[in-house]
This record gives C-alpha cells, structure tokens and sequence, in this order.
C-alpha cells in the first residue's frame, strides 16, 4: 500500500494531480483544498496518499498532510459517506472549520458541502462529535471548548461571552473560537464581560 508520494509536480486536473517519481507517473485524486496549495508544476511535492485497492481498480486520493487524510478515513466511517463525499466535505472545509464544526453540532456548516444533505450531515456531526478534538491539529484545545458548548456543558461566563459576540453578527465558530484563544490568558473564573473585551480584541486582531 501506498501511504505518501515524493516527487515532482506533473500536471493538475480539475480533481487530480499526477507526480512523477523516478519517472512514474502517480495519479492521486484530491479535494480542491489540496489542488489550490500546491506549488507550481516542474517543483518538488509531498502528498499523504489513501490507497483504494478493488477488484476493477486501483485509486489513490493525495492530501497535504496525514491530519487531512485521517479525517478523509474518519468521515467514511459515517454511514452514507464514501470517498467523494468525503473529498466534497473535504473541499469546503479546513480541517480546523471541520472539527469545529462538528464540536458545536453546527449540520448547517458541513451541509455546505456538495452532495452533502441535511440527514448526512446531522449524522455526521452526531457520530464524530467525541472525535473531533483529536482530529483538530494544533486547536485542540479550542475545539474542546467548542464540543462543550455544542453539547451544552460549558461554564455559564464562557457561554454568555460567546452568546454574546454571537448577537454582535460572528459567526458561531469564530465567537467561540475568539473566546477559547481568550480563556488562556484570562483564566477560568474571568467573568463574561471580560471575555467578551479580550474576545473582540482576537476578533479585531
């Protein structure tokens, strides 16, 4: 099986990209995500890669990074979620947007996705919602904070901050996010007006 590719840009198709290593040429099929950050073709290129391996073919999928391919894994864990899906999803969201969405139960934002309807997308967000702090990368503990206001169990200051820069016009994600990156400097016990100022400044800066 083949688990990453090293070698030199070939070319890009609108959902693939072939890399030459060592004078062979690997198709390695992608989200969009992935096609825009890559670098120009002829420059050298690292691709995680998921082998799917049937009886009438052999498919690789290329991702930037190993997180990207895991949760590649993880969402076809879902029932009605199979690779193109998963990619679609994949395509619209950021693992970090992802994670975070799922953490605060948010099926609107994964329903975003092409393909993906109301009924997938409330699955997902209910199956991976314990999953979605180890797949979050570097915002782990952000997310955290997230999956414990989707499901309700929050402190009451950290709520009411976020609740309220919600009313302001942010985004669900962003209002949390702000007040998450905020909790670290003011602490646990900081009261929701105070984590409503520090979290406008994160949200200005």
């Amino acid at each position: 099986m083949i688990g990453k590719l090293t070698g030199m840009l070939d070319s890009v198709g609108e959902d693939h990209v072939i890399i030459d290593v060592n004078g062979v040429g690997y198709v390695a099929h992608c989200s969009s995500r992935t096609l825009q950050g890559l670098p120009g073709v002829g420059e050298p290129l690292t691709l995680s890669i998921e082998t799917y391996v049937r009886e009438d073919m052999i498919r690789l999928y290329g991702f930037r990074d190993d997180l990207e391919r895991d949760w590649f894994r993880l969402l076809q864990s879902v029932q009605g979620v199979g690779a193109k899906v998963a990619l679609a999803i994949q395509s619209t969201l950021s693992p970090s947007d992802l994670a975070s969405a799922i953490a605060l139960q948010d099926k609107s934002m994964v329903a975003r996705a092409p393909g993906v309807g109301p009924k997938v997308a409330g699955r997902i967000v209910a199956e991976l919602k314990d999953k979605a702090p180890a797949y979050s990368g570097t915002a782990a503990a952000e997310i955290g904070l997230q999956a414990d206001i989707g499901s309700g169990h929050a402190s009451s200051n950290v709520a009411d901050a976020v609740s309220a820069l919600t009313n302001l016009g942010y985004s669900p994600q962003q209002a949390s996010g702000a007040v998450a990156r905020a909790l670290k400097d003011a602490g646990e016990d900081a009261d929701s007006a105070y984590l409503i100022r520090l979290g406008l400044k994160e949200l200005a800066g």
